[in-house]
């Protein structure tokens, strides 16, 4: 099963442009929450910029399903991040117990809460 989503703010490939810097992801246990939260159905609005959390909440009937069935998060790697005008956005490779492996993104947070969420399968 492929599943895309791109939740709000940037696409993937916009990413590209901008210069990878070298340093370590701390973006993971909220990207962890937030995939799981949506495989249940919820949008997490304690992570979520009201932009995001809109875009999650028009998606989340055909999101919840296919990220249910991939399974659990078994483990999350830090593949890079890049600097945006609107700040930082870390990728970050996702395996999933079905055996599923996706590519992430998150980023551009304030005060806690992020612009950018999203999967480039």
């Amino acid at each position: 099963m492929r599943i895309r989503m791109i939740l709000a703010g940037v696409a993937a490939a916009g990413l590209m442009a901008f210069p990878a810097i070298a340093q370590d992801g701390e973006y993971a246990p909220q990207l962890t929450r937030m995939i799981a939260e949506a495989a249940e159905g919820t949008c997490l609005a304690a992570y979520m910029a009201p932009s995001l959390l809109d875009a999650c909440n028009g998606q989340i009937e055909e999101m919840s399903p296919a990220l249910r069935a991939m399974g659990a998060i078994e483990t999350t790697t830090f593949v890079s991040a890049q600097d945006t005008p609107e700040g930082k956005v870390e990728t970050w490779s996702v395996k999933f117990a079905g055996g599923q492996t996706m590519n992430w993104f998150i980023g551009q947070e304030r005060d806690g809460k992020f612009t950018v969420v999203g999967s480039g399968g």
